[in-house]
């Protein structure tokens, strides 16, 4: 046997950490992304002399980046400075009197922060550190049994640890986020601490399962860390590592269509209708692949890229829900902002009402039943508070996230609406953090909505994330990485298993290689990956289908 031809759709994190991997196996890879610089969602932009990250910025799960370019025979401290920040965030709770927010740290020392908890309400911090320590099992057993699992193999899921935990689960599976935390403190805002990361899942905590309170291992335990330069710093290396692997990458090439010869269903696979020949560019240009592996928009590529042979029709979808999107601003701004950490939070006191208007009552509930929040929960995001040249000198940028309704037409035609909301939203940072004028002091700036995600990235209703994580649209119950029915086509990305996020998409990346090679264990393969490995393991999978 001997490698073959892959192209690998979307150059995100999830498209070129595929494309390195299996590059390093020994197939011949092409990488095409339609953008001219790499990084999906995960980009950047220079702006008048500002440096903004576009996408992402928390860095967590630190484990997952390392083992993913371990895999790759690289260490990620060779190619990325961490700096763990203190604090890790700032908080601030809507006012009571219509005067500036009293804010609080959360710190990088854990019992600086129960201390912190306690004072707002007295048991508070023994009780988080009872839920922290529950997070952190949780965290494992997600990490150990869940999230380096195709479940191809459901059985290979069970083990006698797992089976010691199943009352457990069962818990943490069939309440919400928000009925855990409700359970653990009775405050407000630190009900908000410990659920505010289900917006990172593209839901709210009244919507995930309460299995998801393993995020608070990360910030509360684990801590936060930044990337010196930005998060675009990642993709950067992994495009070095990825040419330097032997992955040929054009940028600027759109794709039309994943070309699939027709064949007929067998006994054995009835559900197969032909098998991937390669993709046709929107300029005409062919490229022959042997496997062809998706990290487009998962919607796009079902109802557009794939045409009749879609696992998910268009009906499938319709009773699914998009989670949330984002108005993002993108401001630099003149002057010194103290008042704001690395990361600050502004958290509105009328969060379940927050949550309905941006995402409705139902999964599917249509966009024209979404609402625009007046009063928004925000994440703030002041990077240059530990990284001074990502802006001009005396000046500061700020990247300002709004969870918005997955409208596609919000900033299409209307774009002096969404500027509208964008200045509203910088007038509540600054009447909250205590800052004056801050709306005036703003020197440049770019504003993306719904609009942009849907432009941009052919995102399904114009969502920022990708499918919500809610119980009946994660792990087993998330579209799968593997085509029921072209045996050639496989997925990565947000839009398959484990899920959304840097982390879920470096691996899911690692998931493809699982499925070329037949690897149905839970757990992650052993780094590094040997050179040329396709070729030498004798692969079962998908890999063995299509060019063996």
């Amino acid at each position: 046997m001997s490698p073959g031809r892959v192209v690998v759709v979307g150059g995100g994190i999830a498209g070129l950490t595929t494309a390195a991997l299996l590059a390093r196996g020994g197939a011949l890879v092409t990488l095409v992304e339609r953008h001219d610089q790499l990084g999906g969602r995960t980009a950047t932009l220079s702006l008048d002399g500002f440096r903004f990250d576009t996408g992402p910025s928390w860095y967590f799960m630190p484990e997952v980046f390392e083992h993913a370019f371990a895999l790759l025979g690289e260490r990620i401290e060779d190619h990325v400075e961490l700096e763990r920040l203190d604090p890790a965030y700032r908080l601030f709770p809507e006012p009571v009197d219509g005067g500036p927010s009293q804010p609080f740290d959360v710190v990088a020392d854990p019992e600086a922060n129960w201390a912190t908890f306690e004072a707002r309400e007295p048991g508070a911090g023994e009780a988080v550190r009872r839920y922290t320590q529950d997070s952190t099992r949780a965290y494992r057993t997600a990490l150990d049994s869940f999230l380096y699992t195709t479940f191809a193999r459901p059985d290979r899921l069970l083990s006698l640890d797992l089976a010691r935990q199943a009352g457990t689960l069962a818990g943490l599976l069939t309440r919400t986020l928000a009925d855990k935390v409700a359970a653990t403190v009775t405050d407000p805002v630190l009900r908000q601490v410990l659920g505010y990361h289900a917006v990172f899942l593209g839901s709210s905590p009244y919507r995930v399962p309460a299995l998801y309170s393993l995020m608070s291992h990360l910030d509360l335990v684990d801590g936060v860390r930044f990337p010196r330069g930005g998060m675009y710093t990642v993709i950067q290396a992994l495009e070095r590592i990825a040419r330097a692997q032997g992955v040929e990458v054009r940028t600027g090439a759109d794709v039309a269509a994943i070309e699939i010869d027709d064949a007929s269903p067998s006994l054995r696979h009835p559900r197969r209708s032909g098998q991937a020949r390669g993709v046709r560019l929107t300029d005409g240009t062919f490229l022959p692949a042997d496997v062809v592996v998706s990290a487009a928009d998962r919607h796009h590529t079902e109802t557009v890229l794939l045409g009749a042979h879609r696992d998910l029709p268009e009906s499938w979808w319709e009773d699914r829900g998009p989670g949330i999107s984002s108005l993002l601003v993108m401001a630099g701004v003149r002057g010194a902002l103290p008042e704001l950490a690395h990361h600050s939070l502004f958290f509105t006191r009328d969060w379940p009402g927050n949550f309905e208007d941006i995402l409705g009552t139902g999964r599917s509930t249509p966009p024209e039943d979404l609402r625009i929040p007046e009063a928004a929960s925000m994440y703030v995001s002041r990077t240059t508070a530990t990284d001074p040249d990502a802006a001009p000198p005396g000046h500061e940028n700020l990247f300002v996230l709004v969870p918005f309704p997955a409208d596609p037409a919000l900033g299409g035609r209307d774009r002096e609406v969404v500027e509208r909301h964008a200045d509203r939203y910088l007038d509540q940072v600054g009447a909250w953090a205590g800052i004056p004028g801050l709306r005036e002091r703003v020197v440049t700036r770019r504003v993306v909505a719904p609009a942009d995600f849907a432009r941009d990235f052919s995102a399904w209703r114009g969502s920022a994330l990708g499918m919500e994580h809610t119980l009946a649209q994660s792990a087993m119950f998330r579209p799968g990485d593997a085509s029921s029915r072209v045996p050639n086509v496989l997925h990565v990305g947000g839009g398959t298993i484990p899920g959304v996020g840097l982390p879920m998409c470096l691996i899911s990346a690692e998931l493809v290689v699982k499925r070329m090679l037949g690897e149905t264990s839970s757990r992650p393969l052993p780094a590094p990956l040997r050179p040329g490995y396709l070729a030498a393991a004798r692969p079962r999978g998908v890999w063995s289908e299509s060019v063996g």
